[in-house]
């Protein structure tokens, strides 16, 4: 049911296991991040994707619990990045990545 609800979603949603191996992919992450014709990463290493700093930074989430975001601009597309760990019984059990679009008209209010 869960996965469901992040299928179609219009921003990548892509988790791994607490040892970097992918377990989920929507289809937009699948879009954003699959090349020549591969079907999934499913089953892959996360770190296998990212450069050595990033890789440290995802250990760390991993062992800390503490959430990473930035924004980057790839292919002329200002993307926010938003990283968190996510638990099972209390523990952290792997970690979620969103990477959306971020508009350029897109406002901002300060409340």
């Amino acid at each position: 049911m869960t996965e469901q609800i992040f299928k179609n979603l219009p921003f990548a949603v892509t988790a791994c296991d607490n040892n970097g191996v992918i377990i989920y992919m929507n289809e937009k992450s699948c879009a954003t991040f699959l090349k020549n014709g591969t079907d999934t990463l499913i089953g892959k290493s996360l770190y296998d994707c990212h450069n050595p700093k990033s890789v440290e930074k995802i250990k760390e989430i991993l062992e800390t619990g503490i959430s990473n975001s930035y924004t980057i601009e790839k292919n002329g597309l200002k993307k926010l990045i938003y990283q968190c760990p996510w638990f099972k019984n209390d523990e952290i059990a792997g970690l979620v990545e969103i990477s959306l679009v971020i508009p350029e008209d897109m406002p901002h209010f300060v409340r």
